[in-house]
């Protein structure tokens, strides 16, 4: 069969970055094994075990040069992927191959994005300055409510945001490396090796753990390391994942109402039918695979819950899925987030439209108030713009026509009064509290100090390939 008459997952073949792709191929994970099998071998010489400089360096200079046809032959005989490819690396480095994997188990192999998330919350928080007074209507169970502004309303998706990032810095500072443990995670193995030293194996899981360039390495693991840290790094993911969903659908939400799009290519086809639709495609591609990402995370949750003991291999088949489809998925729907909030399209004059439908009712308590300031009865102006408005939202519902109450106020001569000031008492500025102030000190405090160790790193752009 060639390469298109088999599944090919689309997480690889159409939406993942390259870089993304690379740290999850076979190429990346077996050099990986080999380099940990290079440093193996270096600890233990240095700590007086019979490993030579030839053997070293012999392994060095093959550590990328992997035979993968003969790794699945071998795999096919031995049913063992991880001595597989001790066969295979051993075939190419005769003089090391003794060595090789020397007292260790399978696991010592297999267990050991936030820079996108700095660029989304760069390009947003540029966006939420940008329209930080800008004036639109808020909405609370999607109906019109107290106005807020654009730039506020991007800050309530660049909190979730910062609380992702900082998640993900928790999760990446807490990752131990699982060390130089052994089969059941006693060092028996090793104990041996080094003739009952008990230093010399501490030593050689510090090393073995430094050169990995991990900080620290977990004190007991069974054969493996717990698998709760794969819940702690997928379960900040899938939290990440819920917040995308969150902005993306509430960005699908204005689209429909035409006051923000997503970017649109000159020549993008919306619909193949009907021409002259602007679909919000990357925020749809966000939002379903986001619930891919949240659904991943029922994985490690129940792996962790069914290891036995020091350990089954239950677990191996399902996060050869779980892991690397939950950080493709991450990487795709963070791009694609990046590429939307470079090219957000505001439309103020239709917000500006929205807002004067619906201001007039806003603002009868400010009228009321203008009106007794004035010399005015409170309960009589009161029931002057209880008719007023009831008749007015009569022909916005039953007619389908404008909002007219403004109209009815500046028509009645009771409110003669006030019309010198109706311009002032309606200005969308004047109802939207201190929502520029808010964004100001948000950015300043707390989101520009979260992007300061991506600053060399912040300005790279996304092509997305639709």
């Amino acid at each position: 069969m060639d390469e298109f008459s088999k599944y090919r997952s689309p997480l690889v073949s159409r939406y993942a970055s390259k870089e993304m792709a690379y740290n999850f191929s076979d190429r990346k994970k077996f050099t990986t094994w080999r380099k940990l099998w290079i440093y193996l071998a270096k600890a233990e010489k240095a700590l007086g075990l019979l490993v030579t400089d030839a053997q070293v360096t012999e392994m060095e200079s093959h550590a990328e040069d992997i035979d993968f046809a003969m790794a699945v032959e071998e795999e096919s005989k031995l049913r063992h992927d991880v001595m597989a490819h001790v066969h295979t690396f051993a075939h190419c480095c005769p003089t090391a191959a003794p060595i090789i994997h020397l007292g260790a188990t399978s696991c010592y192999v297999g267990d050991n994005t936030v820079r996108e998330l700095a660029r989304v919350i760069d390009r947003l928080s540029n966006f939420a300055e940008k329209y930080a007074g800008l004036p639109t209507l808020g909405f609370t169970h999607y109906q019109p409510a107290q106005l807020t502004t654009v730039g506020k309303r991007a800050c309530l998706w660049l909190q979730d945001l910062a609380m992702d990032m900082r998640n993900l810095q928790r999760a990446r500072e807490d990752l131990r490396f699982r060390g130089v443990k052994g089969t059941t995670g006693t060092q028996a193995s090793f104990l041996q090796l080094f003739q009952g030293d008990h230093d010399k194996v501490e030593d050689l899981d510090r090393m073995v753990t430094e050169m990995a360039g991990f900080k620290k390495a977990y004190m007991v693991t069974g054969q493996t390391y717990s698998r709760k840290v794969d819940i702690d790094s997928l379960s900040h993911l899938a939290s990440m994942g819920a917040t995308i969903h969150k902005i993306c659908t509430d960005i699908r939400l204005l689209a429909n109402l035409k006051e923000i799009e997503e970017p649109f290519e000159k020549e993008q086809i919306g619909s193949s039918a009907m021409a002259y639709k602007r679909n919000p495609m990357r925020c749809e591609r966000c939002c379903s695979l986001a619930r891919h990402l949240i659904a991943l995370l029922a994985d490690p949750l129940q792996t962790a819950s069914v290891q036995w003991l020091e350990r089954t291999l239950d677990d191996s088949a399902n996060r050869r899925i779980s892991l690397p489809e939950s950080f493709l998925t991450a990487d795709i729907i963070l791009s694609t987030l990046q590429n939307i909030t470079e090219g957000l399209v505001v439309y103020p004059k239709v917000i500006e439209r929205h807002i004067r439908h619906e201001l007039p009712f806003m603002a009868t308590e400010n009228i009321i108030m203008a009106m007794v300031k004035a010399g005015g009865n409170r309960q009589d102006c009161h029931e002057k713009i209880r008719v007023l408005s009831q008749q007015a939202a009569n022909v916005v519902k039953q007619e389908g026509g404008d909002n007219d109450l403004l109209a009815r106020v500046q028509a009645d001569p009771y409110f003669a009064p006030i019309l010198g000031h109706l311009d002032n008492i309606l200005d969308p500025k004047t109802f939207i509290g201190r929502a520029p102030q808010q964004v100001a000190r948000f950015l300043s405090e707390e989101v520009r100090p979260l992007l300061e160790p991506y600053k060399a790193e912040i300005d790279v752009k996304f092509e997305l390939e639709l």
